[in-house]
């Protein structure tokens, strides 16, 4: 298991949640931060501190959002990979709320 950030830090990416990772495994695309499963340690220190609530546990992520599971895994890509995936999502389902 590995966290998942998935929609509300769209165009957010309030960066709380780098400051507490211990392992830097949280990247900053152009609309959105992921993380990195390769680099995570699943200590969950990034949870709490998230203000839009947009990281997760991948098992307890809402069904709604598992596209985010891709969208975070596409970091080892490039970010140009995780852009791609956030601009696909995001003309597929409207502006992020």
């Amino acid at each position: 298991m590995t966290y998942v950030i998935a929609e509300p830090c769209i165009d957010v990416k309030d960066q709380a949640c780098v400051d507490v990772c211990p392992v830097d495994c949280i990247h900053e695309a152009e609309r959105i931060l992921v993380i990195d499963p390769e680099e995570c340690i699943d200590c969950g220190a990034c949870e709490p501190e998230c203000p839009v609530e947009a990281i997760f546990p991948e098992d307890t992520l809402p069904a709604k959002w598992q596209a985010f599971v891709r969208i975070n895994t596409a970091y080892g890509a490039g970010v140009d990979a995780v852009d791609s995936l956030v601009t696909a999502y995001v003309d597929g389902h409207g502006t992020p709320s």
